[in-house]
C-alpha cells in the first residue's frame, strides 16, 4: 500500500518538475543537457536511489546499449553520464501533449514503428547525432521495459545502426530499477541498482557480435539478479 502511494506521489511531482524542467529547456535550450541532469539527480534523491558500478562508462563509444526494466533507467543515466545522450524514443511520448517536449526540446531521436519508413528515418537521425552533433546514441534493443525478472529478446535495429557506421559499442547491463520504480503495478521504494558496464565492442557486418552481446548481457543479468 505503501508503495502504491509513494507512487502516485512519484508521478504527480513528476508532472511538475517535468513541467518546470521543459519552460527552462524551452528558455535557456542551449544548456538543456544540464538541466536534465539537473533534474534527473533531484530524482535519485527524491527516490533514495543507490547505484553500485562494475566498470566505468567508456568515453570512445558511440552507442550504448541497455537493457530496460523501468522508466528509472532513463534517469539514471541522464543523472550520471558526462555524456548529452540522444535517447531512441518511441513516438507516441513524443506526442503527449506538452510533456512530449520532454524529448522534443533536447532533439531526441523519435520513432514511428508503425511507419515503414522509420528505419529509414531512424538511420538518418543517428547520423545527424553522431557526426554532426557528435551526441553518442542511447537504445534498448529489448524495445519496451521488461518484467525485471529476465530480459526480452533484442530486435535488430541496435545492430543495423552500429553496423552501418562500424561504431565502438558499450553494453550496460541494468538490474533492480524495476524494484523501485514499477509502473505496470504502480509501486515506487528506495533501493539499489547495479549497473554493469561491459566491455566495449567493435561493431562489425563480419562478426556475430550483436548475437553474443545478447548472449553476454543475459549471463551479466543473471549475475546481477543473484546479488
Amino acid at each position: 500500500m505503501m508503495s502504491t502511494i509513494r507512487y502516485l506521489i512519484l508521478m504527480l511531482q513528476f508532472v511538475f518538475t517535468v513541467s518546470f524542467t521543459i519552460l527552462l529547456m524551452f528558455l535557456f535550450n542551449k544548456h538543456n543537457h544540464k538541466i536534465r541532469k539537473t533534474w534527473a539527480k533531484i530524482q535519485l534523491k527524491f527516490l533514495g536511489i543507490k547505484l553500485v558500478f562494475d566498470g566505468k562508462m567508456s568515453q570512445e563509444a558511440k552507442i550504448f546499449v541497455f537493457n530496460h526494466q523501468s522508466l528509472l533507467d532513463i534517469i539514471i543515466f541522464e543523472a550520471i553520464s558526462k555524456e548529452n545522450l540522444a535517447w531512441i524514443a518511441k513516438k507516441q511520448i513524443a506526442n503527449l501533449p506538452f510533456l512530449g517536449q520532454i524529448l522534443k526540446l533536447p532533439d531526441m531521436i523519435i520513432i514511428d514503428r508503425e511507419n515503414k519508413t522509420g528505419l529509414i528515418k531512424l538511420l538518418k537521425e543517428t547520423k545527424r547525432h553522431l557526426e554532426i552533433n557528435k551526441r553518442p546514441i542511447a537504445i534498448f534493443p529489448e524495445g519496451t521495459r521488461s518484467s525485471g525478472k529476465q530480459m526480452l529478446k533484442f530486435k535488430q535495429g541496435a545492430k543495423l545502426i552500429a553496423n552501418k557506421y562500424e561504431a565502438i559499442v558499450q553494453p550496460i547491463v541494468i538490474s533492480g530499477s524495476r524494484d523501485c520504480v514499477d509502473s505496470l503495478n504502480l509501486k515506487a521504494s528506495s533501493g539499489t541498482v547495479y549497473i554493469k558496464y561491459m566491455d566495449t565492442i567493435k561493431a562489425s557486418k563480419d562478426s556475430l557480435w550483436f548475437e553474443d552481446m545478447e548472449k553476454d548481457m543475459n549471463s551479466e543479468f543473471e549475475k546481477l539478479q543473484r546479488l
